[in-house]
Parts: structure tokens; C-alpha cells; sequence
């Protein structure tokens, strides 16, 4: 590799040559949606709150009880006691629940998931459309051309 391919791999982060090496090609970026889900889950639970989830559940692939979705989102306690065989994986989020007393397998994709906040305290990060980047509403970073999320905590 010459020292101007290291310092557009450098400056780009994102490229590489390809296999026969004549050209730059983009490496694919994993989104950072699920492992920040991950994360904010666990520090939850270690510090004895209560992780919820709010799912858009217009998202094609979404299965939740159809009668507790208000306004096209629902939200779903994903703490240990209430979601069981919880699996939190890159591609989605998976668990039985009880709901009203009936037993429902819910799976959503993680592009469906809104947000995560812990329900004693309501802070969490909530998640765009189109990309794994939270927002965290604690954050006082001074971003004003992003609009508020439409998302309510509920306690």
C-alpha cells in the first residue's frame, strides 16, 4: 500500500482496495443501533431499572399484540421478569411475553426500535429513521436542527 492509499484509508475509514487492488471500494458499516441497545440494556439492569423499548410498528416484519399498539408505536418492557428468553441481536429483538395474561412471541426488527429508557427514571436514547445514531434527550449538545422525536414516556 503507498502512502497515499493509508492516507485515504486514514481520512476515509471506510475504504479499501478491492481484491485485484485497482480501485477503492466502500466497506460496509454495521449499524450502531443494536449494540447501543445492548449497552443501555445492561447498564439498566445493573443498576436495577427497568429497560423499556418503544417500537415503531409500521415497520414491515413487526409481530406484537396488535390491541396494545397506540399511535403506530408500542411499548414493550424488556426486563428480565417480563421478557423471557430476551434476545437482543444485531438483526432483532425477540422475546415471550405476557399479554393480558396470553403468551405472545414478539420480534421486531432493530430498524423498528425508537428508542430504550429506563421506566424509574425516563432517560434512554432515542433512534432515527435511517440510521443507528442516537440522541440521547440528557445530552445538552446544543443540536437544534434535529426535531423532537414524537415519542412519549410513559411510567
Amino acid at each position: 500500500m503507498s502512502q497515499e492509499d493509508v492516507a485515504i484509508s486514514v481520512k476515509l475509514g471506510t475504504w479499501l482496495r478491492n481484491c485485484s487492488g485497482s480501485k477503492l471500494v466502500p466497506i460496509p458499516s454495521r449499524s450502531k443501533r443494536p449494540y447501543l441497545i445492548r449497552a443501555m440494556h445492561e447498564w439498566m439492569v445493573d443498576n436495577g431499572h427497568t429497560p423499556h423499548i418503544v417500537i415503531d410498528t409500521s415497520v414491515d416484519g413487526v409481530r406484537v399484540p396488535p390491541e396494545h399498539i397506540k399511535d403506530g408505536k408500542i411499548i414493550l418492557n424488556i426486563s428480565e421478569t417480563a421478557a423471557h428468553n430476551l434476545k437482543l441481536t444485531n438483526n432483532a429483538v425477540s422475546f415471550r411475553a405476557r399479554f393480558s395474561g396470553a403468551p405472545f412471541d414478539v420480534w421486531a426488527p432493530m430498524r423498528s426500535v425508537l428508542g430504550i429508557y429506563a421506566r424509574e427514571t425516563g432517560r434512554g436514547m432515542i433512534f432515527s429513521h435511517d440510521s443507528g445514531s442516537p440522541h440521547s434527550p440528557d445530552s445538552d449538545d446544543g443540536e437544534t436542527t434535529r426535531s423532537r422525536p414524537h415519542l412519549k414516556i410513559v411510567k
